[in-house]
Order: structure tokens, then sequence, then C-alpha cells
């Protein structure tokens, strides 16, 4: 990570295939790289019980954004409590993001623009545009735009969004 720490990293905990992810997320967005990959030694092993040898951290790097994925075995798993925003310019990349971060995901996770991908990490894939819609100072204009949106069954149409905006 080019030797400098980022003050707040997320850090997301997975039983076994951190690198997995790591690889897969790196695949998805521009800008991206693994950085560095530890692996766990003899020492800790009555603590961890994580086989030696095994990866322990892999530091990655998605469009600009640093992240670490850890395994940590299966104490811990993901839930919808803790999301990531793919902020998208257009339906292009709206389409884009969450076809990849969807395939092979839990589909009854997906509503609104949510996400639970392959590996259980909830993602929301957001046009920049919505966020400009519902806080229009006219209140119809927004609270049209709010209930097009919780209508969404899966991914966001910014079309749709446009005409309730528009009161279309």
């Amino acid at each position: 990570m080019n030797n400098k720490i980022t003050r707040i990293t997320p850090n997301l905990w997975f039983d076994t295939q951190a690198e997995q992810a790591a690889e897969f997320y790196v695949s998805v967005f521009t800008n991206s790289k693994i950085e560095r990959t530890t692996h766990y030694g003899k020492e800790g092993s009555e603590i961890h019980g994580m086989p030696e040898g095994s990866v322990m951290t892999v530091d990655f790097r998605l469009d600009g954004q640093d992240f670490v994925a850890l395994n940590g075995g299966p104490h811990f798993t993901f839930n919808e409590a803790i999301s990531f925003i793919v902020y998208c310019a257009n339906q292009e990349e709206v389409d884009y993001y969450w076809g990849k971060l969807s395939d092979g995901g839990d589909e009854k996770a997906q509503v609104c623009g949510w996400l639970k991908d392959k590996f259980g990490v909830s993602w929301q894939i957001v046009p920049t545009v919505l966020n400009e819609m519902i806080s229009d100072p006219d209140p119809e204009k927004s609270q049209r735009v709010m209930k097009a949106l919780l209508q969404t069954e899966k991914k966001i149409n910014i079309e749709t969004l446009k005409h309730a905006y528009e009161g279309k």
C-alpha cells in the first residue's frame, strides 16, 4: 500500500476466502490491485487455529480505496448492517457493477439497488442522479422518486427514476 497506511481502511473478515474475494473485487473495479499478501506462521496457531502458510491477510485497493481481507475462520459473518456503495454515472455502469457483483450472490438479498455478493458482502449500486433527485427541494418530486425506488425489486433503473421525478 505504498508504505502509507490509510487512516480508515475497511477490514473484511472471511472464513478462508480472503484471497479469492480480493482477486474477484480487483477484477471488477478499474484502478484496482492487490498490494500485499501475508501468511500465517507457526506463532499463535494455538489461538488462531489456521494452518501454517495459509493466507492471513490480503491488502488490496479498489478504485483508490484501500481494503484488507482477513482469513479469520468462521466465527463472524457479513450482514446487511454494513454495505459498500458504488456510485454510478449512468445505467451502463449500474448494469455492469450489478451484473458483476451479483453473479453467484444471494438473489433473495437483492432489493432497491442492494445486493449480496458470492462472499456474503453487501453492496449498494446507486446512480449518482438518485441523490440529486431525492434531495430536490420540491417534496413532490423527491417523494415520487423515493416511492419508485422503494418499489424497485432488484437493480435500479435510471429511466424509471427520471419518469417518477418528472411526474410521468
